[in-house]
């Protein structure tokens, strides 16, 4: 019997690597774990998980047809879980970064109910900010 305990990774592809790195680390806080040029694909340490990022010219983004568009993103959204934090706070962070915040809500997910919100990444692929409310 197969039982899933988390994600792993997830895969990015994108015709701005650099611009979406720069994203994931400079805005999410993740970081460089491994880059594999020859291939064309950056790791990110996300907590536990990774999220790939490859080049839609490299070795390996050809094998996955064309760039992501508007009309033709690779992933509805993921889910990253957060430390519980203050929605003001973030808010403020993002927004000074230059990120178009959704509204805050209640969504259920993998750990129960909790604020979230969304956002794009450079390439407009969705992200949903998640916290686990308290007990």
């Amino acid at each position: 019997m197969i039982v899933i305990k988390k994600i792993d990774h997830i895969v990015l592809r994108t015709e701005r690597p650099d611009a979406m790195i720069a994203f994931y680390c400079g805005t999410l806080g993740c970081a460089v774990e491994r880059q594999l040029p020859d291939i064309g694909i950056t790791q990110l340490r996300a907590g536990e998980c990774l999220i790939d990022i490859v080049a839609v010219d490299s070795e390996i983004g050809r094998m996955g047809g064309g760039a992501p568009s508007a009309s033709g993103n690779n992933l509805d959204h993921f889910c990253l879980q957060l430390e519980a934090f203050d929605e003001n706070e973030l808010s403020a962070f993002l927004k000074g970064r230059g990120v178009e915040l959704g509204e805050f809500v209640n969504r259920y997910g993998a750990q129960g109910t909790g604020r979230s919100l969304y956002i794009k990444d450079t390439d407009g692929n969705t992200i949903e900010l998640k916290a686990i409310q308290a007990s």
